[in-house]
């Protein structure tokens, strides 16, 4: 450090030679040092590396001036050509207004605004004004950025406080060990920061409300590796790792995971979370300095952890298994994620953009995916199918098709896993799934616009219901373009239940019979296992199934791919597993419940429409909701016989005649139904609907459990 008296604005501070040297640059004269006793010490504990323009009192800003009564002085953190040499009382005023006011508070000090030559601003050609002005800003006490506006440094002094990024220097300070929280799941072990809980504000997020999706996602992986080994995944966006890690610890040399994320310091925690967990680190190609695998050799406890775009990484490299989950949407990388994914891999993403999802933002959906919806009551499962449609046209383009193998819609998130179909003919065959969905808005009936392109004189006939009719106006809105397709696959759904209970995922399991149970559309078949000692068979739903057999898998041979007639029985399997699909969508009691009316119990009221002839089943879209392929007016016929006055609700649920002797199986026109309105908690208590219901984010068993 030296102390000089700086000629450009006549001010004596203590100040590192460096910042002298890019001062003085250009200067012809300079004026002799004086003595130390005529150097004025600015105050006793200002930081020496911070700029003139942060201090802690207004009376240290003052300092830098040498208010003198008898002598002008120009003002420290202004040029001369903005604001000229006044007297102390003038400049007293100015530092106070136009400094001090508009300063940011951060741990005592303040950081006022600065006009000085800090920070070049573009050249103002007007005239024969040529040289370039100098803009206001304000430096940042923790780094050396320079920011202009002050709600701009406001946040960007939370970020710092946010990352741990206390400590008043000009580097970027990491969080110390002792301000991490270790979190343990499934057996894994990571470190993450005080405010994991934010994704906006911290490097290491972490949800644990997102622990159910770790596991279907995990389940999923674990079917693919039973069927092919070893196989390539990639946690596209890994903050913490858990996920990656989740799928190296638990399967071990079946899988060769790699974990990226575009972020330095998630790329860094990710790293020692591995070390955390006793893994070992393979670094990317371009990193040589890597310390942890020697001489080129791999282990079934290495991870690769890259720091690279999403985009870029599935743009170099093949994998047979990747997972997107991005903070919101996830549309933006599905294009990169179906250039290389190999055959028969598998592709899982899950969007968290809930607002534009579940019909709240309806121009956000219009805009990331080109979809028109309103808020309906099975707005879940319409979540669901729009995620899918454009998943299916992301793969049309890269001449792949996809297949369906679940589809999750819950509070937080939205889980689509699919399997890549290679070939323009599964893409075609994807591509015609993708139509346009027919919505009444009066009775909320809906139905499939039918395949082709000729323009049809009254779309209002393909409904089943008679609004059009008997409404003024239009009654109907078309929705779309939805994914008209199966949203879940049983035998990929049975399989991934073994996995569950294998691996004690306990949290999986209730919503996987639930899924299997859904995608049948039934609720008669129970659900039992063997002992884990049958390796090759297993019994789901009632049906022994096969389980893979690692004596007859054929494994990879070392260094390439399985032949081609493992790939075409494996298609074939995955064919065989395909059951009729469920019908699309879904009713809820409640909203078609009748005014004055006790509902029966939703298990009854299941059997009840299943001896009437339907397919039936409860869904995990809505815990009231009842998946049927009967059509709504019949759905409204069985609800009313089976239900019973409010006042008469102490006697025992029985059948209620209907006037003019209207039977189950007779249509019924939906102009002559009674009107529905949706029912309150007050009626569903006095229905005998059990308040554990509610409670649940999904049905745990089915009506036969």
């Amino acid at each position: 450090m030296v102390s000089e008296k700086v000629k450009s604005n006549n001010i004596d501070v203590k100040i590192p030679e460096s910042e002298l040297e890019a001062e003085e640059k250009g200067a012809e004269e300079e004026r002799p040092r004086e003595s130390d006793s005529n150097i004025l010490d600015v105050s006793s504990d200002y930081p020496r590396d911070k700029h003139i323009s942060i201090q802690r009192h207004l009376a240290d800003l003052e300092k830098l001036a040498d208010l003198r009564e008898d002598e002008r002085k120009p003002c420290p953190l202004c040029p001369e050509e903005k604001f000229k040499a006044c007297y102390s009382h003038k400049l007293h005023r100015h530092l106070q207004n136009l400094h001090w006011k508009v300063s940011v508070e951060f741990e005592g000090y303040r950081m006022c605004i600065c006009h000085l030559s800090c920070r070049p601003v573009k050249p103002n050609l007007v005239g024969d004004q040529t040289l370039s002005k100098m803009g206001a800003h304000y430096h940042c006490i923790i780094c050396s950025a320079t920011i202009v506006r002050r709600t701009d440094m406001i946040g960007h002094i939370n970020r710092h406080v946010n990352k741990g990024e206390t400590e008043s220097r000009f580097i970027t300070v990491r969080a110390p060990k002792s301000s991490y929280e270790v979190v343990k799941e499934s057996a894994t072990d990571v470190q993450v920061l005080p405010n994991h809980s934010t994704p906006q504000k911290t490097d290491s997020y972490f949800n644990p409300k997102m622990k159910l999706n770790r596991q279907l996602i995990f389940c999923a992986l674990a079917v693919l590796a039973g069927e092919r080994k070893p196989i390539e995944c990639l946690d596209a966006f890994g903050a913490t790792g858990i996920m990656g890690l989740q799928w190296a610890k638990h399967l071990r040399s079946s899988v060769k995971v790699t974990i990226n994320d575009c972020n330095e310091n998630s790329v860094t925690m990710i790293k020692e979370n591995c070390h955390l967990n006793k893994m070992k680190v393979k670094l990317n190609i371009k990193e040589e300095d890597d310390e942890n695998v020697g001489n080129g050799e791999e282990n079934s406890d290495t991870i690769e952890v890259t720091k690279m775009d999403a985009n870029v990484v599935m743009h170099l490299r093949s994998f047979d298994f990747i997972h997107l989950d991005p903070f919101g949407t996830s549309v933006n990388y599905l294009d990169s994620a179906f250039r290389n994914v190999r055959n028969l891999g598998i592709v899982s993403l899950t969007s968290t953009d809930i607002s534009s999802l579940y019909a709240k933002a309806q121009h956000v959906t219009q805009r990331h995916y080109g979809c028109n919806i309103v808020r309906t009551e099975y707005y879940k499962e319409l979540a669901a199918r729009t995620v899918i449609a454009a998943v299916t046209r992301a793969a049309a383009r890269c001449n792949k098709g996809i297949e369906v193998l679940l589809a999750v819609a819950l509070e937080h998130f939205v889980l689509v896993v699919v399997r890549v179909l290679r070939g323009p003919t599964p893409a075609d065959d994807s591509a015609r799934k993708v139509r346009y969905l027919i919505h009444c808005q009066w009775c909320e009936e809906r139905v499939f616009q039918k395949e082709g392109n000729m323009m049809e004189e009254n779309p209002y006939q393909q409904l089943p219901c008679d609004c059009h009719g008997s409404m003024p106006g239009k009654t109907a809105v078309l929705l779309g373009p939805l994914w008209s397709g199966a949203l879940f696959n049983t035998g990929f759904l049975r399989r991934m239940l073994l996995e569950a209970v294998q691996y004690g995922l306990d949290e999986a399991q209730p919503l996987l019979k639930t899924l299997v149970c859904e995608s049948e559309c039934t609720t008669l078949k129970p659900f039992s296992t063997h002992s884990p000692g049958d390796e090759n068979k297993q019994e789901e739903c009632g049906v022994y199934i096969r389980t893979p057999n690692t004596s007859t898998e054929s494994y990879l041979v070392h260094g390439k791919r399985k032949s081609e007639e493992v790939l075409r029985s494996t298609a074939k399997r995955q064919r065989a597993e395909h059951s009729a699909e469920h019908p699309p969508f879904y009713y809820n009691i409640h909203r078609h419940s009748i005014k004055g009316m006790n509902m029966p119990k939703l298990n009854k009221f299941l059997s009840y429409l299943s001896e009437a002839g339907y397919r039936v089943s409860r869904t995990h879209f809505d815990p009231m909701g009842v998946r049927t392929n009967a059509p709504l007016a019949q759905f409204k016929t069985v609800l009313m016989k089976y239900s019973t006055p409010t006042y008469v609700g102490a006697q025992a649920e029985g059948p209620v005649h209907l006037p003019g002797e209207i039977q189950v199986g007779e249509e019924v026109p939906a102009a002559a139904a009674i009107k529905v309105e949706e029912a309150d908690l007050a009626e569903d208590d006095k229905s005998g609907v059990s308040a554990a219901v509610f409670t649940q984010p999904y049905p745990t068993h089915c009506a036969a459990d």
